[in-house]
């Protein structure tokens, strides 16, 4: 094998081609639904973690179970990514008509990017928080939330933060 890369050999490289049972995939008895989708900043150092909190609420008539899923995009990046990377999820349980609040930490080692060696790199985000991958179709209804913020200074080596 002399190709090493994972373009078109992993779902999370194939392009507009979207995988038949993505992460997260299944039905519930009730209906979930997210709001108040909040970044600790909208601009980050470049060695800094983020902070995430999300409000999810079953809006269903059963207690239910949600996995909340938080996906990173990056807009520009020197080297090949994947079209968005799962950074966090949890499986919460909700009982009928209540929400609750999920935080989440999204860390500088999940920003970084392969180039010989691991380093972070400045630019634009943006993270996506939901019950499913962003752009899924499914019968399930639920909706994903985004938000962007940009991550400043020079690019470095990971191991320099």
């Amino acid at each position: 094998m002399e190709n090493y890369t994972m373009e078109g050999r992993t779902y999370r490289y194939y392009g507009q081609e979207a995988p038949l049972y993505p992460f997260g995939y299944g039905l519930s008895y009730t209906t979930f639904q997210y709001r108040d989708l909040v970044l600790s900043t909208p601009v980050l150092p470049i060695c800094a973690n983020l902070s995430v909190s999300v409000v999810l609420g079953n809006t269903g008539p059963r207690d239910g179970e949600e996995v909340a899923q938080l996906y990173l995009q990056w807009e520009q990046s020197s080297v090949p990514v994947p079209r968005w990377q799962l950074v966090a999820f949890r499986r919460v349980a909700v009982p009928a008509g209540q929400e609750t609040k999920l935080s989440f930490q999204v860390v500088a080692e999940q920003r970084a990017v392969w180039a010989q060696d691991w380093h972070l790199e400045p630019g634009t985000f943006t993270l996506f928080a939901g019950g499913q991958q962003p752009g899924q179709q499914t019968r399930a209804p639920s909706e994903v939330l985004s938000a962007r913020f940009t991550v400043t200074g020079a690019a470095r080596p990971l191991r320099g933060c």
